[in-house]
Formats: structure tokens, sequence, C-alpha cells
């Protein structure tokens, strides 16, 4: 009886594992500080050009006013 116990045991150990692999991981990836760093820069970056382009924009349009 024990030695089927253990055969049995190996055996739901072995599908536990592959069952395991099957199923994709609900956890985000890890995101080191360097790189939270760098894209808080390209969206400060980003947020930048777009306030510049939007008082382009409404410079152009002042501008048709007055006119």
């Amino acid at each position: 009886m024990n030695r089927k116990k253990k055969i049995n045991e190996t055996l739901k150990k072995r599908m536990k594992k592959a069952n395991a692999k099957l199923n994709k991981s609900t956890k985000p990836r890890y995101i080191s500080k360097a790189e939270r760093a760098t894209l808080d820069a390209e969206a400060a970056l980003v947020a930048e050009t777009v306030d510049v382009a939007s008082d382009a924009i409404t410079d152009v349009d002042t501008e048709s006013d007055v006119k």
C-alpha cells in the first residue's frame, strides 16, 4: 500500500506542475525603479509637446478671429 501511495503522490505532483505551467499568471509584470523613471520622463515629454501643440492651435484660432 505504501508503494502505491508514493507512486500516486508523485503522479499528482507532476500533474499539478503541468497544470500550473498551462495557466497564465494574473500577477502584473515587475517594472524596475529606473524603468519607471524613464517612462515618467517620456510621458512628461509627450505631455509637454501636446501642450505646445495645443497652444499653437489656439494661437492660430485667435489670430483668425482677429482678422
